[in-house]
């Protein structure tokens, strides 16, 4: 008699479903798809009339390839907007690009070769825009190669005309209530990139600077202080700054000493009287007066190389932290300095141009860039006999955020807007916003609350104009509801170029005229805004427009972006909201850290650590990067390393098998006709039902929670632990051996259906990929939806929760566990090989052997053995396995009797008894003598 190949009798699984990934190769393919049936139109259109759910989202810089940072935040705004439009929810989303700014102005003279003081505004604007816009279209592929679904057709620019628009609208209405002023303040100023800039545009790093002890002689010392050969110390770090000092600010109550040394009188305080002779090399000083801060008061110093009055004032800001507790004072240079000098009635000089370079008020370094002045202004001080000591000091300074360069303060004539105006109902407002994480509240009320003014003008070209004229005449303010509006209309058909294209004349109503003397001839505002301002009202130009965006609403539901964002784009969109409308334009705010490597670094091409999106897209696909974005906590740093993206790697691809092995089991199952009813099922389906019911309540709740690790680690350890190494491996037997179209068969490819149609929904919003390639191979109608997209979330079945039998089956694996450990002590001594070929004695104290005799004819297809054998614990071999964690258990494993059944592998004494089928044991004849 011919040998029977016994493979061609199993049930083994089939389908087209690929082995392997190839996610670089698919994944454009299943793009393709996603255009040809207009994806997001069919989401929109299917959750039509449901309740909305808006993500406005933050807009990115369009001057460049996205990072992966920016990937994660897309990646981020993707998993949301995908679950909410699975949950019940309408939700679109409209995605946006920041266009305009200093950004923007920079790459766009790198990349043309522009002078902009060499070039007309309209053209130099007309290059940005063009940038901008290259970037925009760049940008927008790299996005849908994430997979991130959105209205790409129609996303909002700040650079349209209608946002312009409003834009403008919303500054009118804030100077209509008063809260747009123009003052002389210092400002943070960038001479790099000659402009003014806000606090949310600076950042701290490491900078060397000279640390100088200065002494300026006291002149009038009111009765109290000497004048010959008296001096009060100051301490600086900015010498630079010596030529716009008029004062000395003291704490009123703090104690100050005079000293006298050599001669010479010094007066500084006294709790840092040690630290000060120390670090000027000075010993043998006596101390000759004390005095309390408020009695020094107006005390008159001259200036140590300028030809003026140094005044003592007294201010709370002095500490006594470092330095000599007398504060060298520059009005021009610093807020503090500026408001206690406004106090005092003292002048504000601010001697350093746009440039950074010395003005005449300068006086000797009259051209010098100021901190080429550093070295001047120190030898100047030397050469009079002034500098006591002369160091250096690595501390934090404040850099540009663009141009990276140190920045200063400048008193210079700027717009800004009145915080203290609408202060309080901003803090009132931020406390009825959800923030995720919840530390996110107080530091945005924190930031509020003790934020100054917000300079909001910059002297640039690309951006939105200020739109405010001057009365030529006589120099009177002119904007009003009258002029904005006009402007608006103008703006709307051509665009915020129209500004720099006409002449005043041609931007105003006819017969407009100066209220205060009558003129009729005026002059533009030459700054723009801060681009702050210009996202800050997104949630007007874009959630406000019905016309153009009919899906949104105001206010949006969920604002996402970086921690960085509570002073940037959060803080700005709450000032312009709460200033027009008396309440903040979301109702939820969400941070996500930064993107750093394994030792917890950020990025930097020094350091070599930077991965590129579009080489991991390139390389791995990119599921892998949504993966990496799914499983790491985004409320702390994420790390990311090309050993991090190994590991998503291999958890994908445990998640990707789990599912191939659905699909392969169910080529022959049409859930139509060949669905199992749930009383029909073997105990181990029933369990597999309930625990695939608590990752849906797991997943779902981790959804809402916006806890996507959580989602991760649930679907991941269902796949890994409660398919793979658990019910799976049960099955396999049963699957393929099994009469193909019997109810026990059946019953498992039921389950096998319920798990893959929901693991599949579950893990669509991240995995949008992968998802979408396997709904397309899941048996049956599918509801109609030709993409898992057009889905929705899987719902719990009551009818499947069952707590008494998930408790019966998690002590029966915790039983089977141990099993597995003797078989492996087994495996190691050469006794078995493969678990089939072992037979597996339990000897259990009485309440346990009660309950495993109760399933035992489950027992050895749940621990993959040829036979399983119950026997009391005092009936056990001295050589059984005792188990640690179930003391009333032992384990005996000796080799299955029988031989080997060539069809199912498992070992029985009957194999050879069917004569028609020699090789096979009576089960698996049994069946096939159903197939002859």
């Amino acid at each position: 008699m011919e040998k029977m190949d016994y493979s061609k009798t199993l049930n083994l699984p089939r389908t087209n479903f690929p082995m392997r990934a190839n996610l670089p190769e698919r994944e454009p393919e299943i793009l393709k798809f996603w255009d040809e049936i207009d994806i997001y139109k069919k989401v929109q259109e299917k959750n039509k009339g449901r309740p909305k759910f808006i993500l406005h989202d933050g807009p990115p810089y369009a001057n460049g390839h996205i990072h992966l940072g920016t990937a994660l935040n897309k990646i981020l705004k993707d998993i949301i907007v995908k679950f909410h439009s699975m949950d019940g929810y309408d939700a679109p989303y409209v995605p946006g690009w920041d266009t305009h700014g200093l950004p923007i102005e920079q790459q766009a003279i790198k990349a043309f070769g522009l002078n902009r003081h060499d070039i007309h505004p309209v053209e130099f604007r007309r290059k940005c825009k063009e940038f901008a816009l290259k970037f925009v279209d760049i940008q927008r592929e790299e996005f849908k190669r994430l997979g991130v679904r959105g209205q790409w057709d129609k996303p909002y620019l700040t650079l349209m005309p209608h946002y312009e628009a409003r834009q403008i609208g919303v500054f009118g209405e804030m100077a209509r209530k008063g809260y747009i002023y123009k003052g002389l303040k210092p400002v943070y100023w960038c001479a790099a990139c000659e402009t003014a800039l806000a606090e949310a545009e600076v950042e701290y790093g490491d900078k060397q600077s000279a640390s100088i002890y200065v002494r300026f002689p006291v002149k009038d010392g009111k009765g109290i202080l000497p004048e010959e050969n008296t001096y009060v110390v100051i301490w600086t770090t900015t010498p630079w700054t010596l030529p716009a000092n008029v004062a000395i600010s003291l704490h009123p109550d703090f104690k100050y000493v005079l000293i006298r040394s050599g001669g010479e009188k010094y007066l500084v305080a006294g709790d840092l009287l040690d630290n000060f002779l120390e670090a000027v090399g000075m010993s043998g000083a006596e101390t000759v007066g004390e005095y309390k801060g408020f009695e020094l008061e107006r005390v008159e110093c001259g200036h140590p190389f300028m030809d003026r009055i140094s005044l003592l004032i007294l201010g709370e800001h002095v500490t006594l932290d470092q330095g000599t507790g007398c504060v060298h004072t520059a009005p021009g240079h610093g807020m503090e300095d500026f408001i206690v000098g406004r106090q005092y009635g003292l002048p504000v000089i601010s001697p350093v141009d746009g440039k950074g370079r010395f003005t005449g008020e300068g006086g000797i370094f009259a051209g010098q860039f100021y901190l080429d002045a550093n070295r001047s202004i120190i030898e100047e001080l030397d050469r009079r006999g002034h500098l006591m000591k002369c160091s250096t000091i690595l501390h934090q300074y404040p850099h540009c955020w663009r141009c990276k360069k140190p920045v200063f303060f400048r008193a210079t004539e700027q717009w800004f807007a009145s915080i203290d105006g609408f202060r309080q109902a901003a803090l009132d407002a931020i406390r009825k916003v959800r923030w995720i994480p919840e530390w996110g509240e107080e530091r945005i009320y924190n930031m509020v609350a003790g934020r100054g003014d917000w300079c909001i003008s910059r002297q640039r070209s690309w951006g939105v104009p200020i739109p405010i004229f001057y009365c030529k005449n006589c120099g009177e303010i002119l904007i009003s509801s009258e002029t904005i509006g006009y402007l608006q209309k103008l703006f709307r058909k051509h665009g915020s170029d129209v500004w720099f294209a006409r002449e005043a004349a041609d931007l105003l109503p006819p017969g407009v005229t100066c209220r205060r003397c009558g003129g009729g001839e005026f002059v533009k505002e030459t700054d723009i805004m801060d681009v702050w301002f210009d996202s800050g009202t997104s949630h007007m130009g874009v959630l406000d427009e019905p016309s153009i965006w009919p899906d949104l609403r105001w206010p949006a539901d969920l604002y996402l972006e970086g921690s960085d964002q509570h002073r940037g784009w959060f803080n700005s969109s709450l000032s312009t909201s709460v200033a027009v409308t008396g309440q903040a334009p979301y109702r939820m705010v969400l941070t996500h850290g930064f993107v750093v490597d394994e030792q917890g670094r950020k990025m930097s091409k020094s350091l070599g650590n930077v991965i590129d999106p579009a080489k991991v897209i390139k390389q791995m696909g990119a599921d892998i990067l949504r993966l990496w974005v799914s499983s790491a906590d985004y409320r702390g740093d994420l790390a990311v390393s090309q050993n991090i993206l190994k590991q998503m790697t291999e958890s994908y691809r445990k998640i990707r098998n789990t599912c191939r092995f659905l699909l392969g089991n169910l080529y022959d199952f049409d859930p139509a006709g060949d669905r199992v009813e749930y009383g029909q099922m073997h105990e181990v389906d029933r369990w597999a039902l309930v625990r695939l019911q608590k990752l849906i309540q797991k997943v779902i709740a981790a959804y809402r929670n916006y806890e996507y690790h959580v989602v991760y680690h649930a679907v991941h350890g269902f796949c890994v632990v409660d398919m793979s190494a658990l019910y799976l491996d049960i099955i396999k037997d049963r699957l393929y051996t099994a009469p193909a179209r019997s109810t026990a068969r059946r019953a498992a490819q039921t389950v096998l259906y319920e798990v893959l149609v929901a693991l599949v929904r579950l893990i669509a919003p991240v995995l949008a990929f992968t998802s979408e390639e396997i709904w397309q191979y899941v048996p049956g109608d599918k509801g109609g939806a030709i993409s898992v997209q057009l889905t929705d979330m899987p719902e719990v079945k009551e009818e499947f929760l069952d707590d008494e039998l998930e408790e019966r089956w998690e002590r029966l694996l915790a039983v089977r566990g141990e099993v597995t450990r003797a078989l492996e002590a087994a495996r190691r001594e050469k006794l078995i090989g493969n678990s089939l070929e072992a037979a597996v004695e339990l000897y259990a104290g009485e309440e346990l052997h009660n309950f495993l005799e109760s399933m035992a004819a489950e027992l050895a297809t749940v621990f993959i053995v040829s036979e399983v054998v119950l026997g009391r614990l005092d009936g056990a071999p001295e050589a059984a396995w005792k188990s640690d964690s179930i003391p009333e258990l032992a384990i005996f494993v000796r080799q299955a009797k029988g031989k080997k059944c060539e069809r199912c592998w498992m070992y029985h004494e009957g194999v050879g008894i069917d004569s028609g089928h020699p090789a096979v044991c009576p089960r698996c004849a049994e069946v096939l003598k159903g197939l002859d």
